[in-house]
């Protein structure tokens, strides 16, 4: 009964020590959340300034000529998680991606920014070109955005006529998340329209000194894509971090459950030691 006892301590004792590991991992992936999801807003008055700028240029000009011949290849960017314990985070996106480009016949090149993903994009039938270590913070943002910016411009040098498609997890309210798609290139002609046809915000319209294929243009369209793709793979960080706290609620909710089950076997086998030494007490007593 000794030796029960013990073991019963043992497993207790584990048990506590689990429960801190997952409640410091739930306060990181809460704190990490709220980074990333300020960057997101963070973007904001900047792209509105890019925005801008982009309104003065194709107002003034016809928007820019996209290729309207069928693309001979899809080059898909997926961000997805190098870390576990993010639930069906790397799955759902899978399950997208796949339908998405099942439903296109042309030849699909993958790039894919995350280990975990890799798997689940090769199990549906795709190759990976390319792979991109998940940033581990925000400072580390920047520069995969940039290397990934590089590559896409040197793919579009190679074939203007690519397409490229991004795939993230999207994070709504209450940590609910679903993927999402963006077709970062060539530029989409409504969304090119919509820009010319915006109405300045102020009374004096602004004149470009220089024409249509000023370097300005060309300048504020790199910073367009460079927000996209930014804006993706922080919400995607976002977005791990919201699965991942909701698989550790889960799991102290469990591991709550199993210490108390634990402890209420733990004062049973007690309780029967002490009831047993007194029925052994008694015994001799009447000896």
């Amino acid at each position: 009964m000794t030796n029960t006892l013990e073991q019963m301590r043992h497993k207790i004792a584990g048990a506590e020590q689990l429960e801190s590991v997952v409640r410091t991992m739930k306060a990181q992936a809460a704190s990490s959340i709220t980074q990333y999801e300020n960057a997101v807003l963070a973007l904001g008055d900047y792209y509105r300034t890019v925005e801008l700028g982009l309104i003065c240029c194709l107002g003034q000009n016809k928007p820019l000529v996209s290729k309207t011949q069928k693309p001979q290849a899809i080059t898909a960017i997926v961000f997805g998680s190098d870390q576990g314990l993010v639930g069906k985070f790397n799955d759902q996106l899978a399950d997208m991606v796949k339908i998405t480009l099942d439903a296109l016949g042309e030849k699909k090149i993958f790039w894919s920014v995350g280990q975990r993903v890799c798997g689940h994009l090769i199990d549906a039938g795709f190759s990976i070109e390319k792979t991109f270590d998940v940033p581990g913070s925000i400072g580390s943002i920047t520069p995969l955005i940039g290397q990934i910016l590089n590559e896409c411009v040197d793919r579009t040098a190679q074939d203007d006529n690519t397409k490229i498609l991004i795939f993230y997890n999207r994070l709504h309210a209450s940590n609910v998340y679903e993927p999402a798609c963006q077709q970062l290139l060539p530029l989409d002609n409504a969304w090119q329209n919509k820009l010319a046809q915006s109405d300045w915000p102020g009374t004096s319209l602004p004149e470009l000194i220089q024409d249509h294929d000023n370097p300005l243009l060309s300048a504020l369209i790199r910073e367009h894509l460079f927000i996209s793709l930014y804006r993706a793979c922080a919400e995607s960080l976002a977005s791990e971090n919201a699965s991942r706290l909701a698989a550790m609620q889960r799991a102290e909710k469990n591991i709550e459950t199993l210490l108390g089950d634990l402890k209420q076997t733990s004062r049973t086998l007690r309780q029967n030691s002490i009831d047993e030494e007194l029925f052994d007490v008694i015994a001799a007593s009447e000896l």
